[in-house]
Parts: C-alpha cells; sequence; structure tokens
C-alpha cells in the first residue's frame, strides 16, 4: 500500500513535464522567428519545422530530453548552401531560393534515414568535438554581429560585405547612424532577458516578446520610428515535392552532406550529454533515423531543417523535464499560440527579436568550453582552425574546411605510426615497451615490436620501412615478432605490405611471425598467403607463445 507522502508524489513528474514544456514553447517561439530570419525565409517555414519536429520526435525519438526543432546553425548553413544551389539569394528570386533550400532538407533527411539503415550512427565522429565546439563558437559570434544593425535600428549598405568582420567594422565606426529609440528598446529587453535567465522556470525570450509586442501596440513604436516584423502568414502544412532541375539536384546532392554532417553532429551532441548525466541510454542510429525522418517530413510540408539544438535541449532538462511528454506539452502550447496569437506577432519589434536570436545563442557564446580545451593542451589547431574558417571563409566553406581538417588532422596521426619495441617483464610472460618499463629485457635473438596505431593504408608503408630500419641497426636477430592488437581488420594495402616485408625478411635469413591479431586478420592473411605468412604456426594468440615458438626454431 502506498504511502501518504508516495500519493502526493506521483503526480510531480507529469507536473514537471507540464511545466518543461511550456518553457520549451516560450523558446521555440521567437527562436522560429529569429531562425527565419538567419534562413532569409518567411516565419511559416520555421514555424512548420517546430511542429513537425516536436510531433515526430514526441512519438518516435528516444532521448527524454532532446527538443527538434530549427536551429542557428542548420539556419545560416542551409541559408549559404541555397544561394549556391539556386544562384540567387532571396532578394533576387525568392521562389527559387525557397525550393533550393527545401530541396536540401528533404536531401538531408533522405541521407540521414539511409546512414541510419546502414547502420552509420558513428557519423558524428567524423566532426571532432574541438571542431564542434570552434565551429559553434564562430557561427554564434558571426550571428550576434549580424543582429546589431537590426538592433540598433539602421540598415546597411547594399555594398557592403555581409562576413561579420566587416558588418563590426562599420556598426562601430558609424554610430551616427545608431537610431536612438531602438537603441534604448535593445538595452532594455538585454537587460531584463538577463534578470528573468536567473530563473530557468521562465520562458524569458517570451516573456520579454509579449511585453514588447504590448509595448509597440500600446505606444505606437513604429510612430518613433522602431522597426517592426510585420504580418507572418499563417501555418498550412501543404505537401509539396522542391522544384529544381538536374544540375540544381546534383549541385544541392553535394552541399547536403555537410548538412547532414551538422544536423546530426550538433543533435548527438546535444543528446549524449544529458543521457550520460541522468544514466540513460541512446541508440545512435535509431536517432540518425528519427532526425532524418523528421527533416524529410519538414521538407515535404515546407519546412527548415530541424535537429536537437542545445539551448532548446538543454533548456527543457533544466525546466525539469523527465520524459519526452515535455515535448508533446510544447507542441500543444505552440499550436495554440498560433491558433489565437499569431497575428499580433507583427508588432514584435525588430530591435527586440535581434537581442532574443542573440540570447537563444549565449550558451554558445561562452569561452568557458574554449579555455578548458586549451588548458588541456589538446587539439588547439582544430579548435582555432574551426572557428578562423567560420569567420574568414564563410558558414558553408568554413564548415566543409572544419570537417576536410578534421580527417587531415587524423590521417596525418595514424600515417605517422609509433613502432614500440617490446621486451619480457621478468619472466612474467608479459610483454611491454621496453623504454618506457624498468625492467623489461629483449629476448636475444628476436626483434619484438608493436605499432601503436592501426596499420592501413596510409601507415602501413612507414611502419614496415621502421621495421627494416630497426631490424638493420640489430645484427643477428632471427626472427621479428609483430604484434598487431591495434589492427581491428586490414586493408589491401597493408596486406600486401606485410607480405612484401615477410620476402623481405627471408631473403635476409630472418622469419616473421604475427601475434595477438584479431580473428579477422587471421582470416585474412590465412585465404590470401596460405604458404606464407598466413601459416597456423607463424600466427599466434599471445606475444609470449610466439617468442616461446621462435626461441625453440
Amino acid at each position: 500500500m502506498s504511502t501518504p507522502a508516495e500519493v502526493v508524489a506521483q503526480p510531480a513528474p507529469r507536473w514537471r513535464d507540464l511545466v518543461a514544456g511550456l518553457c520549451v514553447a516560450g523558446l521555440l517561439l521567437p527562436e522560429a522567428v529569429a531562425y527565419a530570419g538567419l534562413a532569409h525565409l518567411p516565419v511559416t517555414h520555421a514555424l512548420t519545422a517546430v511542429l513537425v519536429g516536436l510531433a515526430l520526435y514526441a512519438l518516435f525519438g528516444g532521448s527524454r530530453f532532446a527538443i527538434v526543432s530549427p536551429t542557428s546553425s542548420t539556419a545560416t548553413l542551409v541559408a549559404a548552401a541555397a544561394v549556391s544551389v539556386s544562384g540567387s539569394t532571396v532578394l533576387q528570386d525568392g521562389a527559387a531560393y525557397v525550393q533550393a533550400v527545401l530541396a536540401l532538407v528533404l536531401l538531408c533527411g533522405v541521407m540521414l534515414i539511409l546512414l541510419a539503415f546502414a547502420k552509420q550512427g558513428q557519423l558524428s565522429s567524423f566532426i571532432s568535438r574541438p571542431v564542434l565546439k570552434g565551429f559553434a563558437f564562430a557561427l554564434a559570434i558571426s550571428i550576434a554581429v549580424k543582429q546589431l544593425p537590426d538592433a540598433f535600428g539602421f540598415p546597411l549598405p547594399a555594398q557592403l560585405v555581409t562576413d561579420p568582420v566587416h558588418v563590426l567594422y562599420f556598426t562601430l565606426g558609424h554610430m551616427e547612424l545608431w537610431h536612438g529609440p531602438s537603441v534604448a528598446i535593445a538595452v532594455a529587453a538585454t537587460l531584463l532577458i538577463a534578470a528573468l535567465h536567473r530563473k530557468p522556470q521562465i520562458p524569458a525570450s517570451l516573456l520579454v516578446i509579449v511585453l514588447a509586442i504590448a509595448a509597440a501596440y500600446l505606444g505606437n513604436l513604429k510612430a518613433l520610428g522602431v522597426q517592426e516584423i510585420g504580418a507572418i502568414e499563417a501555418v498550412t502544412l501543404q505537401f509539396g515535392f522542391p522544384d529544381l532541375s538536374m544540375p540544381q539536384w546534383m549541385r544541392a546532392g553535394e552541399l547536403a552532406f555537410g548538412l547532414v554532417m551538422l544536423v546530426f553532429a550538433e543533435s548527438w551532441g546535444s543528446m549524449r550529454p544529458m543521457a550520460l548525466a541522468h544514466g540513460d541510454t541512446l541508440d545512435a542510429n535509431r536517432e540518425l533515423l528519427v532526425v532524418g525522418a523528421c527533416n524529410t517530413a519538414s521538407a515535404l510540408l515546407h519546412g527548415m531543417p530541424v535537429g536537437a539544438g542545445f539551448s532548446a535541449t538543454s533548456a527543457n532538462a533544466a525546466a525539469g523535464a523527465v520524459s519526452r511528454k515535455s515535448g508533446a506539452v510544447a507542441l500543444v502550447a505552440v499550436l495554440a499560440t498560433l491558433i489565437f496569437a499569431l497575428p499580433a506577432l507583427h508588432y514584435l519589434p525588430r530591435p527586440v527579436l535581434a537581442v532574443a536570436v542573440i540570447s537563444a545563442l549565449w550558451h554558445a557564446l561562452s569561452i568557458k568550453p574554449l579555455i578548458s580545451l586549451w588548458r588541456m593542451n589538446r587539439d588547439r589547431v582544430l579548435l582555432v582552425g574551426a572557428a578562423l574558417a567560420v569567420l574568414f571563409l564563410g558558414v558553408l566553406d568554413g564548415m566543409l574546411a572544419s570537417v576536410g581538417l578534421s580527417i587531415v588532422i587524423a590521417l596525418n596521426r595514424f600515417s605517422q605510426p609509433v613502432v614500440h619495441e617490446l621486451g619480457e617483464l621478468g619472466s612474467s610472460r608479459n610483454f611491454v615497451d621496453i623504454h618506457v618499463q624498468q625492467g623489461a629485457l629483449a629476448k636475444p635473438g628476436l626483434l619484438i615490436l608493436r605499432p601503436e596505431e592501426p596499420l592501413f593504408f596510409a601507415s602501413a608503408e612507414r611502419v614496415t620501412a621502421e621495421i627494416g630500419k630497426l631490424l638493420r641497426a640489430r645484427p643477428g636477430v632471427k626472427a621479428v615478432i609483430l604484434s598487431l592488437e591495434e589492427s581491428g581488420d586490414l586493408d589491401s594495402t597493408a596486406v600486401d605490405c606485410l607480405v612484401e616485408l615477410d620476402q623481405q625478411l627471408k631473403s635476409l635469413g630472418t622469419t616473421l611471425y604475427i601475434a595477438r591479431a584479431k580473428t579477422t586478420v587471421r582470416s585474412l592473411l590465412a585465404n590470401w598467403d596460405p604458404s606464407g605468412l598466413g601459416q597456423e604456426q607463424r600466427m599466434f594468440w599471445s606475444v609470449a607463445d610466439a617468442v616461446e615458438f621462435a626461441q625453440q626454431r
């Protein structure tokens, strides 16, 4: 029988999901307006994406904290990619630009679904965490700087290059253009949001937006020269397939891969830490599939790209969510707002919207994660390179350059392997690095080596060359024992290099033995070189067994 305390405690999770859902809705509505502006799209596309993301993830997602909706990074990236696909900006040909955005989102969703079926949930690892941190920080700076003209109430010259460096320089160098009432409203909104952020349960941005709309309506701020966002179309959820030419589809396919990488890396980077912190388990392939379905549905219903953004996901957790029901509550709250309060949004002052955008990015503008990584003295090149690439190359090229930098550094690290010589620690049959472990002694007549990285096309030739160098420096060696414990499998280049090494050693009167090879490696060598290196008596499960056999020969 339940105690009175237990009876009282039972409704708590439901109320926590209700409160969290309302807080999330209060964040998503201003973010939708803001991120639509980043993507140069009508707000209805962002609102459609919010509805689709919330609905599908609440039904099929695995994380109880993740909120799938438009994000600042995907909005900015898809805007840059759409210009490349359509060949025009939204001002030059708005219809072609929108079709390009929808095509990119659709291809992104389809690619994510295909990758999920192929069990490629590890896709997010191609964007390392330092790259993601540097990218997010630089992107947040870029977006925040580009909000300054709206916040201060002045237009940028049409001929001005709109990268963040030029925008910041122009803004600070032309203070006489700042509009006094707009600046005052932006400062007031900033102070109020900062004060309200001390209480995570209060939807600060939504509350400030409501107050700003009321002030604009009652105080006629437009008469003072304060710009409003204007009328917002109602969300209709119309089904439609993007209309592009074949060359445009091909170009969209090339650029969609960068969006795929960003969507899942950002989503997984938001979901996984929350799951680890609360003892939950997540299936990366399932999340890949659900996020892909959300993007596919969003595109077919004329929405923006979506992902599990850090701001909404962390806000959901901070507000006390205990299940995916908080997402369902947020969906109902957003729908109610669209039905009953959508017309009022056109009074929203642009300076307040600009402040809301910067507020949504506040977590990404924090330098604490960057300082922490810098103090670790690891991956500094990735961190700085990703940030500089976004700031000076733009979002799209910066993203691709950052991913390329990650791959180049990884290949460079793997292609410069360290080969350690092993010796036995006393008579323990444990073989360790003789240059690190005191008391480890090399075996007379034997050269026992262990590559510290997997053998593959970029490292195999260097490993075999290093083995040859060590062998020439050690006369009288009758056998070389190569421990392949770091290689889960071998590609064709690695196999060829091992066979060539075996033949080279044989010509010198030295025998090559393989130790600690995985089953896949043993089977491959046995099938490819059955009369040579693949012989059973030349492959051993332990280094000690290989040493014992070689000493008896």
